[in-house]
């Protein structure tokens, strides 16, 4: 992740880092059957997540070339980093794409994107990193943009970038218990979003999605390969896509 100056806290994703996660080369075959991979509930280990991505590389399977691309939000503390990690490790040719990188570069001029103010700068950060993903996903690759991401603030103008396209786009919310997103954010490095203050507004931005409440995911009870299974299972039927 950039490095970023202390009162800069971008919130389009990347708050979810657990792990620095180890160099791979993964199986062919995106979206494949899920694999049942046992797991610890919440934080693991550099060398857990290396055995459930081995154990990913012993099945290869082809799958369609037309999977829509992935928009997995949800508030800090949710595991939506952790879980686009293993989601892209099942696939041969996959991208994770951490909308907070596009924030981060802002060196001039950036204002903090919960603002009102921030509305056309966020508008031009969520074209971009549409642009971004649209160029992978059309070069082949499986592509999961991971951001805090709300219907009310940067879903429309990052569709809007991916049809462009020609891209289908599915949408997915981690939506743990609040109690529990908190906790787990807790666990980071100081920083706003893991103020209990802003993690709570965050997530009760996400709490009603409306006409889009299908695409909410209680992973409360959840380990982190549980949930990536469960969405690699919901985007090969459809049920996600927008």
């Amino acid at each position: 992740m950039t490095a970023r100056l202390e009162a800069r806290v971008p919130i389009g994703g990347g708050g979810e880092r657990l792990d620095e996660e180890p160099e791979m080369q993964v199986s062919p075959g995106l979206l494949p059957d899920r694999r049942r991979v046992e797991g610890s509930h919440g934080h693991r280990d550099r060398a857990s997540e290396r055995r459930h991505v081995q154990s990913l590389r012993q099945h290869d399977e082809v799958a369609p070339k037309d999977d829509p691309v992935l928009v997995l939000t949800g508030a800090p503390g949710s595991g939506k980093t952790t879980v686009a990690r293993l989601l892209t490790a099942q696939a041969t040719r996959a991208v994770h794409v951490e909308a907070d990188c596009f924030f981060s570069f802002i060196t001039s001029g950036y204002v903090e994107p919960w603002k009102p103010e921030s509305h056309e700068q966020n508008k031009v950060v969520m074209r971009l990193v549409g642009e971004a993903a649209a160029g992978y996903a059309m070069a082949g690759y499986l592509t999961v943009i991971d951001g805090i991401i709300s219907p009310g603030w940067f879903l429309e103008p990052l569709t809007t970038s991916l049809r462009a396209a020609g891209l289908e786009v599915a949408y997915a919310v981690l939506r743990p218990a609040l109690s529990i997103a908190t906790e787990r954010a807790a666990r980071r490095e100081a920083s706003r979003l893991n103020d209990p203050e802003v993690i709570e507004r965050l997530w009760r931005d996400l709490a009603d999605l409306g006409p889009l409440e299908q695409h909410a995911i209680d992973n409360s009870t959840q380990t982190a390969e549980e949930t990536s299974n469960l969405l690699a299972d919901r985007l090969r039927v459809g049920e996600l896509t927008l």
